[in-house]
């Protein structure tokens, strides 16, 4: 039986004919048959989530109304340990919620539980596999988020990007991602890697979802999905890393074009400036010189704790300079002005969501630069699930809106998503 939606859960709790109980119940049951093989659970209190359930049946209202919600484990939850993926966290529990986390409780959700994330949301991987096939990596960070979901464990969930952590798990596990604009969800609670990049994610399996979710964060009303929007102006970006895509990834970009062309879109070909084309460089440079000052206490009193990606990740960043920070970060304003003038003459851009399907093994989480160019620059960005790649696993197309204009760039979203269904 396909797992309801967020959204049509609401309605069904709203309607009397479900219950959150009935529905959380029902959500463990689906984990405790298949999280052996997925992985997608650091933590899990089932007493707990139906104790939430409970009350929030009991209390009625709330824009969730009882919903459970995935929580990517670098993310505070007062009353779940937060471990990070590492030895140094493991079993503590923090003074408080995250803000995102508070927001939810406020909207009646049942924070279901704690969702696999790499060591740091970084390089090191944890235990969760593809549910697509358990050989293959999820993506990560938000590893457990992205396959909790795709599997029907949760309909939404917490993910963290600074370089492709939302938007490269969720295309490779088929759900949908969103990364905000930066800077829009609030990061009080979630643990620092990079503060001029990192940005809370969204994930679920429709954009209906993915608005009312949106809306809880923002403790604000979902924006409706516009279904009258006029046929977008669509900018094809492969991008200055295009020829890095497989084959299978370089012809879905291009068929989306065409099929989305044919639909009444109208496409052109956009291309970065030759100055941004190393701008990749940039990213590393900022994310390194930060991520090697944000860890500090890490490094310093626990450096026997790290794994060894993530001490040579900390390593390369202390070896940038004050002089090439400050570069990048001159440059970075360059860039997004850059991308801002793009959307002069698109409504939205389609570029990769990721270089092909997910890679085989559990060692490696996949290449990011296809997102980690989007974080850098602040766009919004959604990866729609659109066909499968050679081994039968999914294939992603992301778009990426004007900053701070989301409500459009999701409206946008399930435009494209309706025509590729």
């Amino acid at each position: 039986m396909k797992p309801l939606s967020a959204t049509e859960a609401v309605a069904a709790i709203e309607a009397g004919t479900l219950t959150s109980e009935k529905l959380v119940r029902d959500a463990l049951e689906r984990i405790a048959e298949r999280d052996p093989v997925v992985k997608a659970w650091v933590y899990l209190h089932p007493e707990l989530a139906v104790k939430q359930a409970k009350a929030a049946d009991a209390a009625k209202g709330g824009l969730l109304r009882g919903v459970p919600v995935g929580v990517k484990d670098i993310i505070d939850t007062y009353d779940m340990p937060t471990g990070h993926n590492s030895p140094i966290f493991e079993g503590k529990t923090p003074f408080g919620d995250a803000a995102c986390v508070a927001l939810c409780r406020v909207a009646n959700a049942v924070i279901m539980s704690k969702t696999v994330t790499t060591e740091f949301a970084n390089r090191h991987p944890g235990p969760t596999t593809n549910p697509h096939n358990p050989a293959h990596t999820p993506g990560g960070s938000s590893s457990g988020s992205a396959a909790a979901v795709a599997d029907g464990h949760v309909p939404l969930a917490f993910g963290t990007q600074t370089g492709g952590s939302v938007i490269r798990p969720a295309a490779y596990c088929g759900v949908i991602g969103y990364k905000p604009t930066y800077g829009d969800f609030s990061r009080v609670g979630i643990k620092m890697q990079c503060h001029s990049v990192d940005t809370l994610g969204l994930m679920a399996r429709t954009m209906e979802d993915i608005a009312l979710f949106r809306g809880a964060v923002l403790k604000l009303p979902p924006v409706p999905i516009n279904q009258d929007l006029l046929a977008p102006r669509i900018g094809l970006c492969g991008t200055p890393i295009w020829k890095t895509a497989s084959p299978d990834t370089q012809a879905l970009l291009e068929k989306t074009a065409r099929d989305l062309e044919a639909r009444g879109a109208s496409v052109v070909d956009i291309e970065f400036g030759p100055a941004f084309n190393d701008i990749l460089d940039d990213h590393a440079a900022i994310t390194g010189f930060e991520s090697f000052r944000n860890y500090a206490d890490e490094r310093l009193r626990n450096p026997g704790k790290l794994s060894p990606e993530i001490t040579a990740v900390l390593k390369r960043g202390g070896a940038v300079t004050l002089d090439r920070y400050v570069a990048a970060q001159r440059k970075t304003v360059a860039f997004k002005a850059h991308i801002d003038a793009m959307f002069d003459h698109v409504d939205v851009l389609l570029t990769p969501s990721a270089p092909g399907e997910a890679p085989e093994g559990l060692k490696e989480t996949g290449d990011p630069r296809f997102n980690s160019i989007w974080t850098l620059s602040g766009n919004p960005c959604v990866t729609l699930p659109a066909g499968k790649g050679p081994k039968g696993l999914p294939l992603g197309v992301q778009l990426v809106g004007l900053r701070h204009d989301d409500d459009r760039l999701l409206s946008i979203a399930a435009w494209v998503a309706a025509r590729l269904s």
